[in-house]
């Protein structure tokens, strides 16, 4: 289902204060502008050609692989499909023994925009690297990414993608800060949880990282950034932050929930909001979708999860992400506050 403007509002007030130095009503109210003016919310529109190249059976084919490879005990369970957005209902009779060609057929997709907020976050001079989990528990996620020109369908090899979530008890590597928003400032000397790839011919990128955790105000998610012209330094690291597009990806929340249940995110003491109380999920559910596919790879969660998501970008819409902080050989600057 989806929810009235009624609904988004009731949330706002708690939810400004959601990130510190950032307003999430301010940056609600930017998605809902874009949506409403975006001449493209997703892929649909693209979808016989995708097809047609043969870039949907590539990308079943890609997961389809990592699946196999990761599998425990040959087992591969589908997806519980009751979730909050409508868009995930299916009547499919999916089992374990459904081939995962089957599974992975399904395309997943939504337009980032430069006007998404990249949040309070943001930290220039990641690493560019496919394995972001250094020494965090959690359960492990495998992302399956791909990015098309919204305007010619067509995929867009060699650029430069990037992620960055919290950890399993809600606290974001190299900036400030810490749990409920408290003084941390020996974060900024930690990596975790963010790096960049750069896409293949078909346009796809994947990490290994974790399911992202909890904190107060925010369901749980992973932020993507794509830079269209990012050059990496001699240390591996990329500095520029010239973003072409911003987003967001979101889980199921009966997925969430059983991750919840799990050590050490059950040791996180912050408040857990849900999927229908987040503000920048609930402005997106209005006219697009923005929660992943994915499959779990064993008979319980803790195995693992694959999860994948198409979006469509405008590579000629440019901006300066704002910078929380940028790391250095030896540790991360936070960026003075402005007065």
């Amino acid at each position: 289902m989806h929810f009235s403007t009624a609904l988004i509002s009731a949330f706002t007030a708690t939810l400004v204060a959601a990130h510190p130095g950032a307003n999430v009503e301010h940056e609600a109210q930017e998605r809902r502008d874009y949506l409403a003016t975006a001449k493209r919310t997703s892929l649909d529109h693209c979808s016989a050609q995708l097809q047609a190249r043969g870039l949907g059976k590539a990308a079943a084919l890609r997961r389809r692989a990592v699946t196999e490879k990761k599998a425990k005990r040959g087992v591969v369970a589908q997806r519980d499909l009751a979730d909050l957005n409508k868009s995930h209902h299916s009547d499919a009779d999916y089992d374990a023994t459904t081939p995962l060609d089957t599974l992975f057929s399904k395309e997943k997709s939504c337009v980032l925009a430069p006007e998404t907020t990249e949040g309070p976050y943001y930290v220039a001079g990641e690493f560019i690297r496919q394995n972001v989990v250094e020494k965090e528990q959690g359960v492990p996620l495998t992302l399956d990414l791909a990015i098309y020109d919204v305007e010619t369908c067509e995929p867009i090899p060699d650029t430069w993608v990037q992620i960055w979530s919290c950890n399993s008890t809600g606290i974001y590597s190299g900036v400030p800060s810490g749990a409920d928003y408290t003084p941390a400032p020996e974060n900024l000397k930690t990596t975790f949880l963010r790096g960049f790839q750069q896409t293949d011919a078909s346009g796809a990128a994947q990490f290994e990282t974790l399911y992202p955790g909890h904190y107060s105000g925010r369901t749980q998610h992973v932020h993507v950034a794509v830079h269209p012209e990012a050059t990496p330094r001699a240390n591996q690291t990329i500095l520029e932050a010239t973003v072409s597009h911003v987003g967001q990806l979101y889980f199921d929340q009966d997925l969430s929930n059983q991750v919840e249940k799990l050590a050490p995110y059950s040791t996180n003491p912050q408040p857990v909001t849900d999927n229908d109380k987040d503000e920048l999920l609930l402005v997106d559910l209005e006219t697009t979708d923005p929660i992943v596919e994915y499959v779990m790879l064993g008979d319980q969660v803790e195995d693992g999860v694959l999860a994948w998501f198409s979006f469509g970008v405008n590579m000629t819409a440019t901006r300066e992400a704002e910078v929380a902080a940028t790391y250095y050989e030896g540790g991360g600057v936070a960026t003075p506050e402005e007065e």
